[in-house]
């Protein structure tokens, strides 16, 4: 299905690139039809849910979500076997590069089938709520295991932050599935690159689930397969190779969103923290009042995220504690399983940089506009902060080559930014 643009086709200029409505989610397309209808049975009862989660989700996340995280992490835990390795080691798959073509062959499918030249979009985090200046500012004093990295003493970088919905549709905000990510481009990070096409930049990205909607690369080309059929419940749903309980965990975490400015934000993947530490990161809102969703339960607006950060923006500063958790156990906050939850039991999270959002207006068609040029990918760092494992492998090729069809589709050349663009 072809996302019809409203627009005429972009000439190459970020500023003249229009941003695209949204629009339903398509029609699933497997070919079966009680396949199709299982599958628009449950988008239709996720949209009913979220018209009336705010009036419940805060009291079950209070008194629930914890210990039914614990008890999801104790069942997929029983399922797996302790492979044996040590503290930030890795072990590559089998096939690893054919997994890779499969999810780089199904996302290149699903765009060329969802937007017309002129107007792709990423495959995954799509829909931009909007992108903001920022500064990431190391603190003082950290515990010597965490003084690594961009971490190794106290300084500040400037940094673009891009916070966006799921994928791959662009849809009316309460039409999603309660997930959103955020990314995070440090400007003015010195030190040789893991990628030569940025030289000045280190890439942070995180969503609002502590764990991954997959397991590995196996699990996360069986998902693409699906989600070109539009149909990505079939996945979570296999008779012969279900994946219920990652189902379970995202729903614990997903919810109807009330900013991207108002939810804490996860790696799920893991990174290196120097030499022989494998670490994750997270991104914890300091302020924790609620936006007001309007309209509940009839329907907000298509857009009421974007206009609530745009509302909290133009009033003060928001900041986010930037923490960071350590690798303590090998098996039970595994590296090469992303759908296992790191117990804070096991290892606490450390508080280790702020950053800070300005105060700022950033809603215009050309700064949202300027969010589609640029490439975030975490292999845009330093060698003491190495993604790890088998989903983060995988990110450099894919994020790379799908970066590359988005450009070729919208005739647009790669962007480093640095911190000083202006916007109309």
């Amino acid at each position: 299905m072809v996302s019809e643009p409203a627009n005429t086709p972009a000439t190459g200029a970020a500023t003249e690139i229009k941003l695209n409505p949204s629009r339903p989610i398509p029609a699933p397309q497997t070919g079966s039809a009680l396949l199709d209808l299982i599958s628009r049975v449950s988008i239709r009862l996720t949209q009913l849910e979220r018209r009336f989660d705010p009036f419940f989700r805060p009291w079950f996340d209070a008194l629930l979500r914890g210990p039914l995280t614990a008890l999801l992490t104790a069942l997929i835990n029983l399922a797996r076997r302790d492979e044996g390795l040590a503290l930030a080691e890795e072990r590559p798959l089998e096939e690893e590069e054919q997994l890779v073509d499969s999810i780089i062959s199904s996302f290149t499918t699903q765009i060329r089938d969802l937007w017309k030249p002129g107007y792709a979009e990423r495959g995954g985090n799509t829909k931009t709520f909007g992108i903001v200046r920022a500064d990431f500012i190391v603190h003082d004093n950290l515990p010597a295991p965490f003084r690594q990295g961009i971490y190794a003493k106290p300084q500040s970088f400037k940094a673009w932050v891009r916070f966006s919905g799921p994928g791959p549709y662009i849809t009316p905000d309460i039409d999603d599935v309660g997930f959103m990510s955020i990314s995070v481009k440090l400007l003015g990070v010195e030190g040789e690159k893991l990628m030569s096409d940025e030289c000045l930049t280190l890439d942070m990205t995180g969503v609002c689930t502590p764990t991954f909607v997959t397991a590995d690369l196996k699990s996360n080309a069986n998902l693409q397969i699906e989600s070109v059929r539009n149909a990505q419940i079939l996945h979570f749903l296999n008779l012969r190779q279900n994946h219920l309980l990652d189902l379970l965990m995202q729903a614990l975490w997903t919810r109807t969103q009330t900013s991207p400015l108002e939810v804490a934000y996860f790696s799920c993947v893991s990174y290196l923290l120097g030499p022989g530490q494998a670490m994750q990161f997270s991104f914890w809102p300091k302020d924790l009042s609620r936006s007001p969703i309007p309209r509940l339960p009839r329907r907000p607006p298509d857009d009421y995220l974007r206009q609530a950060m745009a509302r909290t923006l133009a009033e003060r500063d928001v900041e986010f504690d930037v923490r960071l958790q350590l690798q303590s156990d090998p098996h039970r906050m595994p590296i090469e399983n992303n759908a296992v939850y790191w117990p804070e039991s096991l290892s606490p999270r450390v508080s280790v940089a702020t950053l800070r959002l300005h105060r700022q207006t950033f809603d215009s068609p050309a700064q949202l506009a300027f969010a589609r040029e640029l490439s975030f990918n975490p292999w845009h760092t330093i060698a003491e902060h190495r993604p790890l494992g088998n989903q983060s492998r995988a990110r450099r090729r894919m994020y790379a080559e799908l970066m590359r069809l988005r450009q070729s589709m919208n005739r647009v050349s790669h962007l480093e930014p640095t911190g000083d663009e202006v916007f109309p």
